[in-house]
C-alpha cells in the first residue's frame, strides 16, 4: 500500500510553503499491518462483556479496561515510531461492490490516525479506570461497560477509516452508543429525553453527511480518501464542478457531531449520562469526530478550485460557536453544564482553526483539550460523587475536604483558560495567532471576525471558570451530608490527566519544539499551512492580561459571602435573561418547529397509518378470513364427508361381522363347510 501512496508526495510538492515540513515516512512494517487490532479488540470485547460479563470476576470492567489499555499501549508505540521515522500505511479487505464502487474495510496508519489512536487509548484507559469507582453499585454496571467499550470502539472504527463508507459506519456506532450511555439512567424520563435529543439532532445533521458522501463519491468516482485526493491531483472536472456542495454537506454533518451552532443544543443536555461518559465524549470521542472529518479532508477544503469558499463558512460558524456558546456557561448552576458549554466553545476554536488553514494548531488544541477537559469532567464527577448534587449552589468550600480533586481541577482550569505554561496556553494561543496571520494576509470580514471573537472567547472562558472554581471550592460548604475525597481509583486518573494537562503543551512550542507538528503532518497528501518560527509575543501580551483580568473579575464577583446563594447574584440586565433562555434557540426549536409540525405531522401520520398503511393488512386479513371460512365449509362438508362416510360404512360392516363372530367352534365349522360348498358349486357352474 505504501508504494501506491508515494505518488501523492511527489505530485503535491508544489503545496509546500514557508515553514512547511517535508514528509519522510516508511510503511511501519508489521506494527502498521497489525494495527487493525486497535479497532477490533474493543468491539470484540463489547460482545464478550454482553455474553460473559456478569459471570466474570470484575463484571465486565476488567475486559473493557484491558481493551483500552491495549489501545493505549499500541497507540503509544505507533506514536513513538511515527515520531522517529514516520509511518504511512493503508490496509484494506475487499467486501463487495455497489455498482462501480468498491466496498472495503480497512485501517489507515498515518500521523492523523495515530494521534487519535493514542488519544482514545490514553484518555479512554484513565476514564475506564475512574469509572470503576464512580459506577460502583450501579444496577446496570456490566451493561454500562459494554456500551462504553462500544463507544470507544466505534470512534476507532471512524478514525481508522480509509473511506467515507467505513467512516459513516463508525460515525453511527458512536451515535447509537452515545444514545445508550446518555439515557443510561432511563428510569428518569428527562434522561431518555436527553438521549433522544442527542440522537435526533445528530440524525438531522447526518443527512448532510450522507448527501455529501454521495456527491463526493459520484463526483470523484470513489469513496476512498486516497482516490478523492488522486482526482484532485488530476484536476478532475466533475469533482471541481460539484466539490463545493460535497464539502458543504459534509461540513453540515461535522457541525452536528461537533455541536457547532445551531446544532449545539444536544450537547449540554447529554450531561444526563454518567460523568465518565461526559468525560470521554467531550475529550476523545463523539464531539471530536466532526473535527476529525474536516481534518481528514483538510487538503480538499484548502483548495478553492474544488471546495469553493466552504472554508469561510467553517470560520464563521466556528467563531460564532466559540464565543456565543461560551457565554452560556456563565449562567449555569450545574457544574457539568458549565463544562459542556465550555466544550462547545473549544470545539468552535478547533473548527475555526480548520477554516483559517491552521491544521496543526486546530489538532493540537483537540489534543490538549482532550486531557484538560476529561480532567475537569472527572473532577466534577468526583465532586458530584461526594456531595450527591450537580449544582454549585449545593457546594462551596470543598477544597478543604477534597484536596486532590481541588488541585487537579485547578490544573485543568489553568490549562483550559490558557495560562502559561499549561497545555492550553500553547494550543489556544497558536489558534489565535493563526487567525491573526490569516486576517493579516487575507483581510476578509470573516477572518477579522474570527480574530476578535477568539480573543473575546478567551476572556469569557477565564470568567466562567473563575466563577465555577469559586462557587465549588471556596467559601463554606452549603450542601447536605459530609463531603469527602474520592477513593484512589478515582483520584489517581485525575493525577495522570493533570500531568498531561500541565506538560502536553511542550510538544508544540513554535520555534522550540515541533514534535506534534512533525507527528500529525505525516500524511500521504501533504498539508499546506503556515508554521510559526517563534511564539507571537505581541498577541500573547494582549491575550494573557485579558485572561488575568477576567480571572480577577470572576473571583472578585463570586468571592465568599454570607451565604452560597448570595455569591451568585451577579446579573447583567437583558443579557443574562437572554443567556438563561439559551438565546431562545431551544424554545424556537420546540415551539416554532417541533410542536407545530410534529402535532399535525403526527396526526397526519396516524391517519395514513390507520387508513392507508393499515388498509392493506386489514384488507388482506378480511380476505383471508373469508377464504378460511370457505375452506372450512369445504373441509367439513366435502373432505370430512368422504372420510365420515367411509368410516360409517366400515363401522356398519364391522357391526355385521361382529354378530357372526360368536366364538362357537361348531358354528365356525358349519360356516366353513357352507363356504366350501358354495365355492365348489360356483366352480362347477363357471
Amino acid at each position: 500500500m505504501f508504494a501506491a501512496l508515494t505518488p501523492f508526495l511527489a505530485a503535491f510538492a508544489f503545496l509546500s510553503e514557508e515553514g512547511g515540513h517535508e514528509v519522510h515516512a516508511g510503511d511501519g512494517g508489521a506494527l502498521a499491518q497489525w494495527a487493525w487490532l486497535i479497532v477490533v479488540v474493543p468491539v470484540v470485547i463489547t460482545f464478550l462483556i454482553v455474553f460473559f460479563g456478569k459471570k466474570s470476576p470484575l463484571k465486565g470492567w476488567g475486559m473493557a479496561t484491558f481493551g483500552m489499555a491495549f489501545v493505549a499501549v499500541y497507540g503509544a508505540v505507533l506514536a513513538w515510531v511515527n515520531l522517529q521515522e514516520g509511518i504511512l500505511y493503508e490496509g484494506a479487505i475487499d467486501i463487495g461492490k455497489i455498482g462501480p464502487f468498491a466496498l472495503q474495510w480497512g485501517w489507515v496508519v498515518d500521523g492523523l490516525s495515530i494521534m487519535m489512536y493514542f488519544l482514545v487509548g490514553i484518555v479512554g484507559f484513565l476514564v475506564f479506570v475512574y469509572a470503576k469507582g464512580y459506577m460502583k453499585g450501579d444496577v446496570r454496571y456490566t451493561w454500562f461497560f459494554a456500551a462504553f467499550s462500544l463507544f470507544a470502539g466505534g470512534m476507532l472504527v471512524l478514525v481508522s477509516a480509509p473511506n467515507l463508507i467505513q467512516l459513516i459506519v463508525g460515525w453511527e456506532l458512536v451515535g447509537v452508543s452515545s444514545y445508550l450511555l446518555i439515557a443510561h439512567y432511563w428510569e428518569d424520563f428527562d434522561n431518555v429525553d436527553a438521549g433522544n435529543k442527542a440522537f435526533m439532532t445528530n440524525k438531522i445533521a447526518d443527512v448532510g453527511l450522507f448527501i455529501g458522501a454521495i456527491i463526493m463519491a459520484l463526483s470523484a468516482g470513489s469513496f476512498q480518501f486516497s482516490e478523492i485526493f488522486s482526482r484532485m491531483i488530476e484536476g478532475h472536472t466533475l469533482l471541481a464542478q460539484f466539490g463545493f456542495w460535497a464539502g458543504l454537506a459534509l461540513f453540515i454533518g461535522a457541525m452536528g457531531k461537533s455541536a457547532q451552532f445551531p446544532f449545539h443544543v444536544w450537547l449540554p443536555d447529554a450531561m444526563a449520562g454518567p460523568t465518565p461518559v461526559s468525560a470521554l465524549m467531550h475529550a476523545a470521542t463523539m464531539v471530536t469526530a466532526g473535527i476529525y472529518l474536516i481534518a481528514r479532508l483538510f487538503p480538499f477544503y484548502q483548495m478553492p478550485e474544488f471546495a469553493g469558499n466552504v472554508d469561510s463558512y467553517i470560520v464563521v460558524i466556528g467563531a460564532i460557536t466559540l464565543f456565543f456558546m461560551g457565554l452560556l456557561a456563565i449562567v449555569q448552576d450545574d457544574i457539568k453544564k458549565v463544562l459542556a458549554y465550555s466544550t462547545v466553545s473549544q470545539l468552535g476554536y478547533m473548527m475555526a482553526a480548520m477554516g483559517v488553514g491552521a491544521y496543526s494548531a486546530g489538532l493540537f488544541h483537540l489534543f490538549t483539550h482532550a486531557f484538560f477537559k476529561s480532567l475537569l469532567f472527572l473532577g466534577a464527577g468526583s465532586v458530584i460523587h461526594a456531595v450527591h448534587s450537580n449544582n454549585m449552589s449545593d457546594m462551596g468550600g470543598l477544597r478543604k475536604y477534597m484536596p486532590a480533586t481541588f488541585w487537579t481541577f485547578l490544573i485543568g482550569t489553568a490549562a483550559l483558560i490558557g495560562l502559561f505554561p499549561f497545555a492550553g496556553f500553547w494550543s489556544k494561543d497558536e489558534i489565535i495567532a493563526s487567525a491573526y496571520y490569516n486576517a493579516s494576509t487575507d483581510p476578509t470580514a470573516a477572518a477579522w471576525f474570527m480574530v476578535i471573537l477568539s480573543i473575546a472567547g478567551a476572556f469569557i472562558t477565564a470568567f466562567y471558570m473563575a466563577r465555577a472554581v469559586s462557587l465549588t471550592f471556596f467559601g463554606e460548604y452549603n450542601g447536605h451530608g459530609h463531603p469527602h475525597e474520592s477513593p484512589k481509583i478515582m483520584t489517581i486518573p485525575l493525577m495522570g490527566l493533570a500531568a498531561f494537562a500541565a506538560f502536553a503543551g511542550f510538544l508544540n512550542m513554535p520555534g522550540i519544539t515541533e514534535t506534534f507538528i512533525e507527528w500529525v503532518t505525516v500524511r500521504a497528501f501533504p498539508i499546506s499551512e503556515h508554521h510559526f518560527t517563534a511564539p507571537n509575543w505581541a498577541l500573547i501580551s494582549i491575550v494573557t492580561p485579558i485572561v488575568l483580568i477576567a480571572l480577577g473579575i470572576g473571583f472578585w464577583l463570586f468571592r465568599p459571602k454570607e451565604t452560597q446563594a448570595a455569591r451568585d447574584t451577579f446579573d447583567i440586565p437583558v443579557l443574562y435573561p437572554l443567556l438563561e433562555h439559551k438565546y431562545y434557540i431551544d424554545d424556537f426549536y420546540m415551539d416554532g418547529i417541533i410542536r407545530p409540525t410534529m402535532g399535525p405531522l403526527a396526526d397526519g401520520t396516524l391517519w395514513i397509518d390507520e387508513n392507508i398503511v393499515d388498509a392493506v393488512p386489514n384488507l388482506a386479513g378480511g380476505a383471508a378470513k373469508h377464504v378460511a371460512a370457505a375452506v372450512n365449509t369445504v373441509d367439513q362438508n366435502a373432505v370430512d364427508g368422504v372420510y365420515n362416510s367411509v368410516s360409517a360404512g366400515t363401522g356398519a360392516a364391522g357391526g355385521f361381522l361382529r354378530k357372526a363372530l360368536t366364538g362357537r367352534v361348531q358354528q365356525y365349522a358349519a360356516m366353513s363347510f357352507a363356504g366350501v360348498v358354495i365355492i365348489a358349486a360356483l366352480f362347477m357352474i363357471f
